[in-house]
């Protein structure tokens, strides 16, 4: 535990603050019920994230998806005028840069598949001014150069050398891994640090188990064990690759004493009964957000608030996006009802 001090309690305060004033279960509920986009935004105007929908010019879903990036932003910046602990800001740094992550592998598609997607408006490559040249860039070696102006070398490292699309999935898991190394490095070295690696270990428990179920329950690919991540909290990666030679009852017999075999029992039954894939990420989602809102949301003056608050933030914007998406899209609410994951 970091000694408190006056900007410990003060920041500590101040993203309480921010997490009463998020889009709770209730608002989930109402905006469901709406049928323009609205009058979805009117139900969560007195939000923060309403607060700050509300005063920007948005007509469409697009617009809306653009916006929603820039308040995340917009929160991290609000932050930092407070002046938090270096702490606070070295972890969020080290988080964000996911962000930047995916945008590296945007372009790579983009580039070698011809397969663009939307970029995320965060990391450093957007705050940098790069973005807009990352997503027009034509070769790798571009996308390389941009990476190192931006002081993401070691990622540029990783796919200079990508020149076929058929060693894009590979070039991908690395940069994931090389993700998950740095932030857990950055958060050993912090106060609470047990605390913060403990929750991104489960984190990278639940992506590996997404693909091992994957995997078992029909969607096996060759190479599958190279996908696996390093650094889980209750599972070693050697144990993740002994998984995918396993049938589902036994992975399940494996996870008994841990956290995820009711989420191992609930995913077979389910997959069982109507053999939608989709239950494994519906069910992971849920659990994933439960156990890190029980291990980090009840904590004070730690640097675990930041973590909690940037987790928390990424699923209201989820939920927001989901839902105005739907809307435009004509799709009925109760197909995505159970996708939504709240607070409360």
């Amino acid at each position: 535990m970091n000694l408190i001090s006056t900007r410990y309690a003060f920041t500590s305060a101040y993203l309480k603050g921010e997490e009463s004033r998020c889009v709770s279960a209730d608002h989930v509920d109402w905006m469901m019920q709406k049928s323009t986009m609205q009058d979805v935004l009117e139900v969560i105007e007195n939000t923060d994230i309403g607060d700050y929908l509300r005063g920007q010019p948005i007509k469409t879903f697009d617009e809306a998806d653009e916006y929603l990036w820039k308040y995340l932003g917009e929160c991290l910046k609000r932050l930092e005028r407070f002046k938090p602990p270096s702490e606070i800001v070295h972890l969020a740094n080290a988080y964000i840069k996911k962000y930047d992550i995916l945008n590296i592998k945007i372009a790579v598609r983009t580039v070698l598949m011809e397969k663009s997607a939307p970029m995320a408006l965060l990391g450093a490559i957007y705050n940098q001014g790069y973005l807009e040249k990352l997503s027009s860039i034509k070769s790798v070696d571009e996308i390389a150069e941009i990476i190192v102006m931006c002081n993401l070398g070691d990622y540029a490292s990783l796919i200079k050398d990508i020149k076929e699309k058929d060693v894009i999935s590979e070039a991908e898991i690395r940069l994931d891994r090389m993700y998950y190394e740095g932030l857990l490095s950055a958060l050993r070295r912090i106060d609470d640090g047990h605390l913060v690696t403990k929750a991104v270990g489960i984190i990278i428990d639940l992506e590996n188990l997404q693909i091992v179920f994957r995997s078992v329950l029909g969607e096996k690919e060759s190479m599958v064990t190279e996908f696996v991540l390093e650094g889980g909290y209750m599972l070693s990666a050697n144990t993740v690759r002994e998984f995918l030679s396993l049938k589902m009852s036994e992975i399940t017999g494996r996870l008994e004493h841990t956290e995820y075999y009711q989420l191992a029992q609930e995913i077979s039954k389910g997959f069982e009964k109507n053999g939608n894939i989709t239950i494994i990420n519906k069910l992971i989602d849920k659990l994933k957000f439960q156990l890190l809102k029980d291990l980090l949301s009840p904590r004070v003056l730690s640097s675990s608030n930041m973590l909690w608050y940037l987790i928390l933030k990424e699923w209201e914007i989820r939920n927001v996006r989901l839902i105005l998406k739907t809307l435009e899209d004509g799709i009925p609410p109760s197909e995505i009802k159970d996708y939504l994951v709240t607070a409360s």
